[in-house]
């Protein structure tokens, strides 16, 4: 797998998910192959969409949460305008995804990348020239067989 790939929230949230441990080792080497490949990407959405989560419903302090967002901001950060909220709307129309997934792919495809992670859309299936891929069920050829 080549290029740049975009992250979404919920394997950042899998990164800090003890009671899910074989997804919490899929989304810890994904994340250290982003940051030491470089070529991980998300969004400020994502950034968010994390904080809340985990600090709700994960038990991880706030403090906790702002340092990996720090840490986080070593990746490429796609920032939330008006034009990718109205392409979003857009494809949210096309597609007939929500509006919030498709914000996600929007912000993919703007930060270059070929390939989401993420189980929150069909696994294989490409939306606006940005493939879906489930690193939970079928775990990226780069992170090796059995090292994750």
């Amino acid at each position: 797998m080549e290029g740049r790939y975009f992250i979404d929230t919920n394997v950042l949230v899998y990164a800090n998910d003890r009671s899910s441990p074989d997804k919490l080792k899929t989304a810890r080497a994904l994340l250290a192959h982003a940051l030491s490949s470089r070529r991980g990407c998300l969004s400020t959405q994502v950034l968010q969409e994390f904080f809340v989560v985990v600090t709700r419903k994960a038990g991880v302090s706030p403090g906790n949460a702002r340092a990996q967002i720090l840490h986080l901001t070593c990746l490429d950060v796609v920032e939330i305008d008006a034009d990718l909220v109205l392409g979003a709307i857009d494809l949210h129309l096309l597609d007939r995804i929500s509006f919030w997934d498709a914000l996600i792919v929007k912000s993919a495809r703007a930060g270059g990348c070929g390939t989401l992670f993420s189980e929150d859309l069909k696994h294989g299936r490409r939306h606006d020239g940005v493939r879906v891929h489930d690193p939970f069920k079928h775990p990226p050829a780069f992170l090796g067989a059995g090292k994750h």
